[in-house]
């Protein structure tokens, strides 16, 4: 009968599963498919995913399994997809990767109970309709290889037919004078008692092993349960404080409330859990098993069920809950810091400077540095301006001397240790330059990373190691992401709580996002460094070292088609990768555009269809083109090149402004000539700040006073909204309101609504 018990459970779950997402659209009739019948499978689920063409779909898909990369995709491939941009095809990577390792992880499983003899139509069926890893692994608990157990200890005394008589309820079966019939004290059975409480062991791991009955679960708690946290010691002070008694409901608790109290429990603050109603639970879990034909089984497999959902059920499924809850604010704070990076990499550079850079620091003194405007180092020294007034006034000398022997335009503040002292003497300092000279501060977040790794040695190995990070700093400015690519995108620190996360999935996402903007920038190929050329298309790591080598061999590129030339670089590598390298130099100019090489033959007959004579071709000066392309119609030119409208778009687009940064079409950086201290503010205060960080909460804004303001999300704007980054980016230049001002605990309230 325990076999009846368990098909029984997975009718219910059949009859359940039928009305799942958009997934049990799709039944699986086999085992086993072919290559073609996969893609057909996951273009259907996918193309209802993302809400795009099933074609489309097929096509993503089919140019995935072909190593084509997503840079190339989004930016080569638009007609086979829709125009769909690089992260919502990233997205559709990682779908498409969780569908394949869930048919893995069913097939597994298929074969594991297969391997018990104990695979049936009715498993089979269940297996194929599954949607989620967690309704899977359900199935396969029954038959999960187990340590021992109280069930399995009582069905190893003989037990198991026992439970089995008294979950049929029969009526006129009498539990307790059966029970005598098992009664063997080899065995450990002495009394009535103890062959009871064997039977409601076996009933009560049967019942946890229900995979319809824990789902039934699994979906009560998420609907009802409240998320509670309490001080471990309410005398102890702490950032957690406000967790100290702390309750909110399961379906409302933001991602940042549940990371939070994570970290609390972590570090010993909080005692965390999921409580919930049990009964709601229980009644569902009666209802499923007892039948009332029988009132002395029924009130035997009530007690066993209670059993089962206090000491099995309830505990596995509450760490379910809670991973659950975890995982899905560990997804939205990556996304936060994903969309954060973006923003921070794609900052406009500041071209054309040259550049001074100061590393705070109180007793190893400011390390400095200057460059010139392509980055080249042209002195170094150690500053102490946070010591004695003598060395304050060498200080300020030695600054003053490197300002006008350099022409120093603008100077460049790391935002760590002794920030805020280098920040006023730096504003106090430029007053008496002889021309004039800004300041900025930057995030030094990566720098010490940087200095000390092998990249930074080979670049600057005549600098010692804390001098580096001042030239790091220096060019961060200069070219954020050329910079910002030599470190590790997890050290750079625009997220939230970014140690708390897998930090596997956390790196593939932010190493997505480096890709993604230095692909849509693009790379000098004679210009650009092995960190930077690692992050192209296509490119690896021997090939970025066999371009720099050939590049110092023969001496700079003089076109794309001279790549074919590099060692491992194969034809693969050159179609994902040519489109993203520039080559100012060449004599072509379609080789310092975002033109790909296939479409060059499909560029130059267009500017023949567009009546370009061979001098303006030669110049490379296309400023009207899309006038002239609008004259002559975009589709009907589309359609005599025999291309699609989004490659013509692109290709004039690109013609337009050869050799264009999308950068420059943002915001430039706001530079800063004085100081505040926060002593300064003033409730009502009007001021303009840079936005540092875009958190689930609000935002963090640079006002020029050492510690920056935070715009809660209630006081970004006058309408709703569900997060800041609906509103706010990094790098945005903004203007705000003081609302209020603590100096003790250095925390300044910012409003934008004014």
């Amino acid at each position: 009968m325990g076999i009846i018990v368990n098909i029984r459970g997975l009718w219910y779950l059949n009859q359940s599963l039928l009305f799942s997402a958009n997934y049990l659209k799709v039944c699986y009739n086999k085992p086993y498919k072919t290559k073609t019948e996969d893609i057909m499978d996951y273009s259907q689920i996918l193309s209802q995913q993302f809400n795009i063409k099933e074609e489309y779909a097929k096509n993503i898909i089919t140019l995935l399994d072909d190593g084509n990369t997503i840079p190339f995709i989004a930016r080569y491939r638009k007609e086979m997809h829709g125009s769909m941009d690089d992260q919502l095809i990233r997205e559709f990577a990682e779908k498409l990767e969780y569908l394949r390792g869930l048919d893995k992880r069913r097939d597994e499983i298929r074969s594991l109970i297969d391997a018990q003899e104990k695979l049936t139509d009715e498993i089979n069926l269940a297996l194929d309709k599954a949607a989620t890893l967690s309704e899977l692994e359900d199935i396969y608990r029954p038959y999960r290889p187990k340590r021992k157990t109280r069930a399995s200890i009582a069905k190893e005394k003989g037990l198991e037919p026992f439970a089995n008589d008294i979950l049929k309820q029969e009526k006129g079966f009498d539990p307790s004078k059966s029970a005598v019939d098992y009664i063997d004290e080899e065995k450990g059975v002495t009394s009535v008692e103890d062959a009871i409480q064997g039977a409601m062991d076996i009933i009560a791991e049967l019942v946890s092993d229900n995979a319809e009955i824990r789902k039934r679960i699994r979906n009560l708690t998420n609907a009802n349960g409240v998320l509670v946290s309490v001080a471990t010691d309410e005398e102890k002070d702490s950032v957690y404080k406000n967790y100290y008694d702390y309750k909110e409901p399961v379906k409302k608790i933001a991602g940042h409330r549940v990371l939070a109290v994570n970290r609390g429990e972590k570090e010993g603050f909080l005692k965390v859990s999921v409580e919930t109603d049990s009964e709601k639970p229980l009644n569902s879990i009666f209802r499923a098993m007892i039948t009332d034909k029988n009132q002395l089984c029924s009130d035997i497999i009530r007690e066993a069920c209670t059993d089962a959902y206090q000491r099995l059920i309830y505990p596995s499924i509450e760490r379910e809950v809670r991973n659950d809850l975890t995982d899905t604010a560990s997804e939205n704070a990556m996304k936060v810091f994903a969309v954060n990076l973006k923003q921070l990499l794609m900052q406009p550079p500041v071209k054309g400077k040259t550049v001074l850079a100061l590393d705070p620091g109180y007793r190893t003194g400011c390390k400095t540095a200057v460059v010139d405007s392509t980055g080249k180092v042209l002195d170094t020294t150690v500053i102490y301006p946070t010591h004695s007034d003598k060395k304050i006034q060498e200080s300020k000398q030695t600054l003053l001397r490197l300002i006008k022997k350099h022409h120093v335009d603008i100077i460049s503040i790391g935002n760590g240790t002794a920030s805020k002292e280098t920040e006023m003497f730096t504003a106090e300092t430029i007053k008496e330059a002889d021309h004039p000279v800004y300041y900025m501060v930057v995030s030094e977040a990566g720098a010490s990373v940087y200095s000390a790794s092998k990249l930074a040695a080979t670049e600057l190995p005549d600098l010692d190691l804390t001098l580096r990070s001042a030239v790091s700093i220096a060019r961060r400015l200069q070219d954020p992401l050329a910079e910002l690519v030599k470190i590790e995108p997890k050290a750079i620190g625009v997220g939230q709580y970014q140690h708390d996360m897998p930090q596997k999935k956390l790196g593939e996402t932010l190493d997505g996002v480096v890709e993604d903007c230095v692909n849509s920038v693009g790379a000098d190929l004679n210009t650009a460094s092995p960190a930077l050329l690692s992050r192209v298309s296509g490119l690896n790591a021997t090939v970025c070292k066999n371009i720099v080598a050939y590049r110092e061999e023969n001496g700079a590129f003089s076109s794309r088609a001279e790549l074919k030339k590099v060692p491992k670089l194969g034809p693969k590598a050159f179609e994902q990768c040519a489109g993203f390298l520039r080559v100012p130099e060449s004599r072509n100019p379609l080789d310092n555009t975002g033109v790909h090489p296939e479409s060059y033959k499909s560029a130059k007959e267009l500017l023949g269809l567009l009546e370009y004579s061979d001098k303006e071709i030669k110049s490379g000066n296309f400023s009207d083109i899309q006038q002239r392309v609008k004259a002559k119609g975009t589709k009907s030119l589309a359609d005599v090149l025999g291309i699609g409208l989004p490659t013509l778009d692109d290709i004039v687009k690109e013609l337009s402004k050869p050799g264009r940064d999308p950068r420059d079409e943002l915001p430039a950086p706001m530079l800063r000539s004085d100081i505040l201290d926060i002593k300064d503010l003033k409730e009502g205060m009007e001021l303009k700040g840079t936005v540092r960080n875009v958190i689930d909460f609000g935002a963090f804004v640079d006002i020029g006073v050492h510690q920056d303001g935070l715009v809660h999300i209630s006081q970004i704007c006058d309408k709703y909204i569900k997060h800041p980054s609906e509103v706010l980016k990094v790098g945005d230049v903004v203007n705000v309101k003081v609302l209020s001002v603590d100096p003790e605990k250095n925390r300044i309230s910012l409003t934008m609504i004014f």
